[in-house]
C-alpha cells in the first residue's frame, strides 16, 4: 500500500467513526422521543436498527485490525487507530442502551416512571456524546476535558431522579403497590442507562484526548 493510500485509509477511518456517531446519536434521540411519548412504532424502528450499528462497528473493527497488522503505524497514527476502535466500541454500546430504552417503550408507555424526565435527562447525555465526537473530529483537547467536566452534573441529575423514583416507591399505597413497583423498576433502569450513555461520552472524550496529544489524564 502506498503512503497516499495509507493516509486515505486513515482519513476514511475518521470519517466512518463520525458517520457511525451521527447514526447512533440519531437512534438514541429517537429512543428518547419514543420513551417520552409512548410511540411504539418509533421504538420498533430503534430496535430494528440496532443491527446496522453492529455491522458498522464490525467493519470499523476489521479496518482497524488491518491497519495495525499490515501497516505497523507510528505512534501518532497508532493512537488514532486505537482511539477510533475504542470510540466505535463505545458508540456500539450507546446503540445498545438506546435499544434498551426502546424495548421498554414497546412494553408500554406506563413503564416510564413520571418522576423521570426522560427527554431532559437523556438530552443532557446525548449532548455530551455529540460534543465528544466533535472533539474527536476537531482534535480539541479543551473540548475533550469539557465533556468530562459535564459528567458530574449528569450524575447528580441522575441521582436526583433515582431518589424521586425511590420516594415514589416508598409512598405507594396497597392498592397500587404492584404497578408502582413495576414503574419504579423501569424508571430506575432508564436512569441507569442514561447515566451510562454519559459515561460512554466521557470514554470517547478520554480516547480523543489521548489520540491528540498522548494525555492519559481522563483514561483513569
Amino acid at each position: 500500500m502506498s503512503r497516499s493510500d495509507y493516509r486515505e485509509r486513515l482519513a476514511w477511518l475518521e470519517t466512518e467513526v463520525i458517520l457511525m456517531a451521527e447514526l447512533v446519536v440519531d437512534r438514541y434521540e429517537d429512543a428518547l422521543t419514543a420513551a417520552a411519548t409512548g410511540d411504539r412504532w418509533l421504538a420498533d424502528e430503534v430496535v430494528a436498527g440496532d443491527s446496522e450499528i453492529n455491522e458498522r462497528y464490525l467493519e470499523l473493527e476489521a479496518q482497524c485490525m488491518d491497519l495495525i497488522a499490515l501497516q505497523q503505524p507510528v505512534a501518532s497514527d497508532l493512537r488514532l487507530i486505537t482511539a477510533s476502535f475504542k470510540i466505535s466500541t463505545d458508540l456500539e454500546r450507546i446503540g445498545d442502551l438506546a435499544t434498551n430504552l426502546a424495548a421498554r417503550t414497546r412494553a408500554g408507555h406506563e413503564g416510564i416512571h413520571p418522576a423521570v424526565d426522560v427527554e431532559a435527562l437523556g438530552s443532557d447525555a446525548g449532548t455530551m456524546v455529540a460534543a465528544a465526537i466533535e472533539a474527536y473530529e476537531a482534535g480539541d483537547p479543551a473540548a475533550c476535558r469539557a465533556v468530562a467536566e459535564r459528567d458530574d452534573g449528569l450524575d447528580s441529575a441522575c441521582d436526583r431522579a433515582t431518589q424521586r423514583v425511590i420516594r415514589s416507591l416508598l409512598s405507594g399505597t396497597d392498592g397500587d403497590r404492584e404497578a408502582t413497583r413495576t414503574a419504579a423498576s423501569r424508571g430506575l433502569l432508564t436512569v441507569r442507562d442514561i447515566e451510562r450513555v454519559g459515561d460512554h461520552a466521557v470514554n470517547i472524550a478520554a480516547r480523543s484526548l489521548y489520540m491528540v496529544d498522548g494525555d492519559d489524564q481522563l483514561l483513569y
